[in-house]
């Protein structure tokens, strides 16, 4: 029979909650903590399974299954490895632990967590099980687990309580492993190439580094308004070139005060790497190579077939990366030549393509981005976009024998863009420049310009090497998984109730 009453009798919530208080009220009555303080020296689970029978084993977790049996009662304990069967015995306990068998199936349910020391053995359906010597009550679940047949229904109640998402769904649990190896190949592969992991500040009295609304706060102890920061410190770092530092980068938040979609969140994790000496040619060489070493180290793969713009993109990041330019696309694409066409002539063809855009802020070089994203979708890749013009491209160093594009990149992947860099303008008198058009643009109402950073220019101006520049976020993690960037977070953003 099913030792939880819980299950047979579907009691609201709010009684379940009233019975196990009152389980928790004697097991103190019995002299036991329901919230010991620790340790509990214990062993993986999956760790135990493959020891020999008769060893001796100590097993922690949550009791996700129950049974009892007349006079042995079998438990499901998980932990983080995986999780592990222990058989309780009416004679084996009566001889080894005070409380015995009877005071514990009493006082145990569903999602208790609990201790258990005894010795490895097999069962007679072969089942790798701990023979429980001792039990050690270890935390008090007051209430009950979501049934495990219905689980979690919605994406509310999911991201909501994702501590019971991450619980009851392995796959879950097995995505926030692969993320983790998703940063850490990236960090080992610029570690092992001589790059400096360093921080930078979050808030910032001017944000840097991205086209982006950022949000805006109080710095009380210095009476001072200041932004959280829109890049992993692209500024910052570009002054440590500036220090003589050669290699750095930055794993770490950012944010980003804008709409949320499939693709884009407001905060979310972001890696920027600098490379004195260097050049865009070579960071897209070395990009190239760090997008198949983190493809192969998370997924085991560098093929994907990714459900993206209503359709599903094949793709094989180990084939040759193409390159894609800027202007030639967009005119094979739609037929309008970005070099001379006007804004109320780029408007027409956005009209004519049915492409939808916000008037707020709206200039030449927001038309020109609008029309280039309609035809990024397009592409599948892999590849890069090259020869982005300046007027899109506010913090990349122009191309010597084309001053009106720059030497700028992006990983194009399955009609999306997943990784910008760029050779970084090193002039200050261009910066400048460029810093003054920007404001310009914020004057107009483009909440999205890049805000003017005086003390920048003047770091600019004690000399900077060439320096190329690279960024990418845990999109890109989201996107090779086929999943939205929410659902990838730890804990996604909720309103309160």
């Amino acid at each position: 029979m099913e030792a939880n009453a819980e299950t047979i009798t579907e009691m609201p919530v709010d009684e379940l909650r009233k019975v196990r208080i009152q389980k928790m009220e004697s097991l103190k009555a019995n002299g036991i903590d329901p919230y010991p303080p620790g340790p509990f020296s214990k062993s993986a689970s999956t760790a135990v399974k493959s020891w020999e029978v008769g060893r001796a084993a100590a097993v922690a977790g949550r009791i996700m299954r129950q049974r009892i049996m007349g006079s042995i009662a079998f438990l499901e304990l998980a932990d983080e490895a995986g999780a592990i069967q222990v058989v309780l015995s009416k004679k084996d306990l009566a001889e080894t632990d005070s409380k015995g068998f009877k005071f514990w199936t009493e006082h145990l349910d569903l999602g208790d967590i609990i201790g258990v020391e005894g010795a490895r053995f097999d069962t007679n359906t072969g089942e790798p099980s701990v023979k429980a010597s001792k039990v050690t009550f270890l935390s008090k679940a007051l209430l009950p687990l979501p049934d495990k047949f219905k689980g979690l229904t919605d994406d509310e109640t999911r991201f909501r309580k994702r501590y019971l998402d991450i619980l009851l769904n392995s796959d879950v649990k097995d995505m926030l492993m692969k993320k983790a190896k998703f940063w850490n190949s990236i960090r080992g592969f610029l570690m092992e190439r001589g790059f400096l992991e360093v921080y930078t500040p979050v808030l910032e009295i001017t944000t840097g580094g991205g086209d982006a609304k950022p949000f805006k706060t109080h710095h009380n102890a210095l009476d001072l308004d200041v932004f959280l920061r829109i890049s992993n410190g692209e500024l910052w770092q570009k002054r440590l070139m500036v220090a003589g530092l050669e290699k750095t980068f930055e794993i770490g938040r950012q944010f980003r005060n804008e709409g949320m979609s499939p693709e884009h969140l407001q905060e979310y994790d972001q890696m920027e790497f600098y490379w004195a000496y260097a050049n865009f040619e070579m960071g897209m060489a070395l990009v190239e190579d760090l997008m198949k070493h983190m493809a192969q180290e998370t997924f085991g793969t560098l093929t994907f077939a990714l459900n993206r713009h209503d359709k599903v993109f094949e793709i094989d990041l180990g084939k040759k990366w193409e390159r894609y330019d800027y202007t030639d696309t967009i005119k094979t694409l739609t037929g309008v030549d970005i070099t001379t066409a006007s804004l109320s002539e780029i408007e027409q063809r956005l009209k004519e393509l049915q492409v939808a855009y916000s008037p707020k802020g709206w200039n030449l070089g927001r038309a020109i981005d609008t029309l280039w994203k309609y035809c990024r979708k397009q592409i599948p890749g892999p590849g890069f976009l090259i020869n982005e013009p300046v007027s899109v491209s506010p913090l990349a160093k122009r191309k010597a024998d084309a001053p009106h594009l720059t030497e700028r990149f992006h990983v194009i992947i399955a009609g999306s863009e997943l990784g910008n860099g760029y050779s970084e303008l090193n002039d200050p008198i261009d910066q400048a420049g460029r810093f003054a058009e920007q404001q310009k643009m914020r004057d107009a109402g483009d909440e999205e310009a890049q805000m003017s950073d005086h003390e920048f220019v003047e770091a600019l101006e004690h000399a900077m090497p060439p320096t190329c520049g690279f960024g990418l976020s845990e999109r890109v993690f989201s996107f090779l998984l086929n999943k939205p960037i929410r659902e990838v977070q730890t804990f996604p953003l909720m309103k309160p109730r």
